[in-house]
């Protein structure tokens, strides 16, 4: 069992293996599904299938984490993401595909919920804990695409099973690390039939940070390359610039122990509004890669900040063993924006040019901070 000093680093090693996998199933699946011959209403429908199984295991992962160690969550996420990879490397027929996104959607919840908690419960600040984990998770998300790119030349199979291995790997550092007891069985809020967690301010407030954070990071994978594309952008730069917001996700959650100091008002406007305004900058500039490399840029860093100081604030407005159930409803959260959010836009280009739904969709995640913002001045 690790100490308490390199949990840390256990930890972090844990994040960035996973994150690799991730990262490499993110890009193999699309060119899978195309390589196997599905069209683009099975390869969306593939890639929605995972975001279900996510979004599905994280209503359960409050009351899961009253039962069961966080490790364990991220010990068994290790071999879920494994198995996802291997299903793939092993058939892309339909129900094989199939069974590897559920695999791949459930080990995210369970992944990301339980590392959130660990990170949290094991350092002397929340924001300080979430910003490792953000850090070490952008080092993966970086790794795994490049990589992932690379290895496709050679091999379909090749990087799935690389990153197999990095699943299988993940479970040492994870097995290591400090095995911390179960939430309370009957969290105060329960007990007490005090305010329900989503109805409190701060909670509130987290979850819809992380929500759109969520929002921005789905529309970014998904409509982003195609409006540069549409707009005559080669794929070369399209990859660049997409690695600039990726990139820039690190620089937010490193500034979010800045941001979070200025409460929490000032961490939603500043964090929604980057991320907001700077996506709703890309349409209208998408044939110009230097506005669209600063727009990402700004918007890399809102949600840097929004997914790094969202969950430590639910994580500090509620009692230490009600952790568990208030970073599940904000990951709940983040998953249902990652669900939702194509198909809003895809009703939004069925209307409307790509560039026009990439600003309408921008300006939407501005509105609880235009909200904060007219409350102040109506309060003043």
């Amino acid at each position: 069992m690790a100490s308490v000093g390199s949990d840390r680093a256990l930890s972090a090693l844990t994040v960035i293996l996973f994150g690799f996998a991730l990262g490499t199933l993110s890009v193999v699946v699309p060119l899978l599904g195309v390589h196997a011959g599905y069209s683009n209403s099975e390869i969306g429908l593939l890639v929605a299938i995972a975001a279900v199984a996510q979004l599905v295991t994280r209503l359960f992962m409050g009351t899961l984490m009253r039962k069961i160690p966080d490790k364990s969550f991220l010990v068994g996420s290790g071999v879920m993401i494994a198995v996802s990879c291997t299903l793939l490397a092993l058939s892309p027929v339909f129900m094989v595909f199939v069974l590897s996104q559920l695999f791949q959607g459930s080990a995210r919840a369970f992944f990301w919920t339980s590392s959130q908690t660990h990170a949290v419960r094991t350092s002397t600040s929340a924001v300080s804990g979430l910003r490792d984990v953000n850090l070490a998770a952008g080092a993966g998300a970086l790794l795994g695409p490049a990589t992932a790119g690379y290895l496709w030349g050679f091999s379909v199979q090749l990087p799935l099973v690389v990153a197999a291995a990095a699943g299988f790997m993940a479970l040492i550092p994870a097995a290591l690390l400090v095995k911390l007891p179960p939430f309370a069985t009957k969290p105060p809020y329960r007990a007490s039939g005090g305010i329900r967690l989503w109805r409190r301010p701060g909670v509130n407030t987290a979850c819809w940070m992380n929500a759109a954070a969520g929002g921005w990071k789905s529309v970014l994978d998904s409509y982003v390359p195609v409006a540069l594309a549409l707009a005559g952008q080669s794929a070369a730069a399209i990859g660049v610039l997409l690695s600039i917001a990726n990139a820039n996700i690190i620089v937010g959650s490193t500034l979010g122990g800045w941001v979070h100091d200025k409460g929490i008002r000032a961490s939603l406007i500043m964090g929604v509004l980057g991320t907001g305004l700077g996506l709703a900058a890309v349409g209208p500039f998408a044939t110009l890669v230097a506005p669209v490399a600063v727009a990402l840029a700004v918007s890399g860093i809102g949600a840097g900040i929004l997914q790094t100081v969202g969950p430590a604030i639910a994580a500090e407005e509620v009692d230490p063993e009600e952790r568990g159930d208030s970073l599940a409803l904000t990951g709940t959260f983040r998953a249902a924006a990652l669900f939702l959010s194509p198909m809003g836009m895809a009703g939004l280009v069925a209307l409307i040019p790509v560039s026009t739904a990439l600003l309408a969709a921008g300006l939407l995640i501005t509105t609880p901070a235009a909200l904060a913002l007219k409350s102040d001045r109506d309060g003043s």
